[in-house]
């Protein structure tokens, strides 16, 4: 039972700390879903969702009035659609159908967003793959609740560079087809690394093939708990910083655990892993940047930044993994900048560059996240800059993404817009020195030594 303090400490952590659980997301398996009459695969996928998800929303914000818990978003990750398409979809045409059924059932069952809409090519594309991916940037403009997520890289099989480069061509277009939205649609579409199966949190959630049939997620976050924390130890020395993070990461993943398990009782569906993330808001005082500035930097970029954001990131999954035996995802510390004030202001004072922020996904955990660059920068810088982060996670053996958005029309010194818990996002300046003979070469760059471990 919890005491009297646990549940008022809890209650301050909701009301004053904006903790509160991200996601509940249901994870749902398409496998059974695929043939090769395109229709009756619309009309199984439909079906599928709409039955197994329909009582996902409504049991969310039940659970939220029963214990004064906000849950922010109720989503779907959905089977990569390039393996549940694949008999049935000839041409990017045929998928784009799919991306609609997709978008029609999220929006019939109520939930934020639906993720799924993926390849896995890190090896090597199928036809399939190849027709879903050239399909993305017409899917995600026409669609309004679906995202994309393209896995590129892993540390077993290397980088796929035909890959990188066909996604730089991708996120140019997709930018191009939603550029009155401040190219909105890039802001759907991530490329990974090491992708996980069991991702809660969007644009990158997809439901792996290993996974169960149907499994309930949770991602709780709460760097304004983290931050508060801090503030009561300051002066204090790093064993004081590190345990302080530790206890505070435990009592947030207890509160995820607490929703998952009663997500799980509810819906009548197996739980599957808590995501701790500290994964920020635009909100005043939910900002990673703020924590690491609490450890002591004067803005996130300053020296010491990766060193810092390597410990927070250590002890938050530390924390995390004494307080539920099944912690997934991409727990530890996200730092998208347009989600992150404290991001947003390191970036307007120079204190935080492109290739800093390439720095510290090295130790954090995703990659370059809500990252505005100039509508300009061709598609092969893009797919230079999706080819470093690719061989940061490959040669670490973590999960890098990157979510770059070109903004079309716009420039350094120029904000876009995203709304919601997307925020705005500063323009920032890129290399201007080609790669394109780089980028030009084609094939795969092999897996690194340490991959042969069988």
């Amino acid at each position: 039972m919890a005491s009297l303090w646990e549940v008022h400490e809890t209650n301050q952590m909701i009301e004053k700390e904006n903790l509160d659980v991200r996601t509940i997301t249901l994870g749902l398996s398409l496998l059974d879903c695929a043939g090769s009459n395109l229709a009756e695969v619309e009309q199984k996928i439909y079906d599928k969702i709409t039955k197994t998800a329909a009582n996902l929303v409504s049991v969310g914000e039940s659970i939220a009035r029963d214990y004064g818990i906000p849950v922010v978003n109720k989503r779907i990750s959905v089977s990569p659609i390039s393996l549940v398409g694949g008999s049935a979809c000839k041409d990017s045409a045929d998928f784009i159908r799919l991306a609609k059924t997709l978008d029609k059932a999220a929006k019939a069952v109520g939930v934020n967003f639906i993720g799924g809409y993926s390849a896995l090519v890190q090896k090597g594309m199928t036809k399939a793959d190849e027709h879903l991916i050239r399909s993305i940037p017409r899917a995600l403009a026409d669609t309004d609740v679906v995202c994309s997520s393209v896995n590129v890289a892993s540390t077993k099989s290397g980088i796929n560079m035909d890959g990188v480069r066909l996604m730089g061509e991708v996120i140019k277009e997709t930018a191009e087809l939603t550029k009155e939205r401040d190219s909105f649609g890039c802001v759907k579409l991530v490329v990974f690394c090491n992708a996980p199966d069991d991702n809660p949190f969007m644009a990158g959630a997809f439901h792996g093939v290993t996974e169960a049939e149907a499994v309930i997620n949770v991602g709780v976050s709460g760097p304004g708990v983290v931050k508060t924390a801090l503030e009561s130890v300051r002066g204090g020395d790093f064993e004081l910083l590190c345990e302080t993070i530790k206890k505070t990461a435990f009592k947030i993943t207890r509160v995820g655990q607490l929703v998952a398990q009663e997500a799980s009782r509810r819906l009548q569906i197996p739980f599957g892993i808590i995501d701790l993330s500290l994964a920020p808001t635009p909100a005043i005082g939910d900002s990673v940047a703020e924590i690491l500035e609490e450890i002591g930097l004067e803005y996130a970029g300053a020296p010491g930044t990766t060193a810092a954001l390597a410990l927070l990131n250590d002890q938050v999954k530390k924390g995390g993994v004494m307080a539920s035996s099944y912690v997934g995802g991409l727990s530890g510390a996200f730092i998208p900048v347009s989600e992150d004030q404290g991001m947003i202001d390191a970036v307007r004072a120079n204190a935080l560059s492109l290739e800093k922020l390439e720095a510290m996904t090295c130790v954090c955990s995703v990659g370059l996240d809500m990252v505005a660059v100039p509508g300009d920068t061709t598609a092969s810088t893009i797919s230079g800059i999706l080819a470093d982060e690719m061989a940061i996670g490959m040669i670490n053996q973590k999960t890098t993404a990157v979510r770059l958005i070109p903004v079309l029309g716009k420039g350094v010194g120029d904000e876009a817009q995203f709304g919601g818990l997307l925020g705005y996002a500063p323009i920032m300046p890129v290399n201007p020195y080609s790669c394109e003979k780089f980028i030009g070469r084609g094939g795969r760059i092999p897996a690194p030594i340490h991959s042969f471990k069988n």
